[in-house]
């Protein structure tokens, strides 16, 4: 297990993904409001959508190191999101993206927050990058208003997933 293997925040306890994590990873990621800001495809995805997506997260922990967390409240241990640090190529380059998505039941307790500014200080302090980025599809108010709380800033307009995307910037110069 490494330094990063598992954080810890004020409310949060995030843990490295394992395979064992895909029935409640399928709970969180194919709730009705969370594919309305994740999925942008026109057909649902299904459970072997998210099996694959864990397999990719965990593939992404085994060759960097690092990579999404699975989330749980520290006080009960309940799965209430998954989220973390990423490479993307989602600007045009290698990037390492902060990503989140928390169950609704969740919503609005500053969680995403907290693990963004989690997420930031850990590519900055633990990874030593100069700067992580995280989008937005336009319309996704809540999610900007995240990534201002976790000190990141307005960068440029994107295509993601062949939508317009609103792309944001964290610099450790500027944190």
């Amino acid at each position: 297990m490494t330094d990063l293997d598992r954080i810890a925040t004020e409310r949060l306890i995030g843990e490295r993904p394992s395979a064992a994590d895909a029935d409640e990873l399928c709970v969180l990621m194919l709730h009705p409001d969370v594919l309305r800001t994740t999925w942008y495809d026109p057909d649902p995805p299904t459970r072997s959508h998210i099996v694959d997506k864990l397999a990719g997260d965990i593939e992404h922990w085994d060759r960097y190191g690092f990579g999404p967390w699975l989330l749980r409240d520290r006080s009960n241990r309940q799965l209430v999101g998954r989220g973390g640090l990423k490479h993307t190529t989602a600007s045009g380059i290698d990037e390492v993206e902060v990503g989140w998505a928390i169950h609704p039941d969740r919503w609005g307790e500053g969680l995403a927050t907290e693990l963004a500014r989690a997420s930031v200080q850990t590519a900055f302090d633990v990874l030593g990058l100069d700067d992580v980025i995280a989008y937005t599809a336009n319309d996704n108010i809540a999610s900007w208003r995240v990534m201002e709380k976790a000190g990141m800033e307005f960068d440029r307009e994107i295509v993601a997933v062949g939508l317009p995307h609103l792309l944001y910037r964290a610099r450790r110069d500027r944190a």
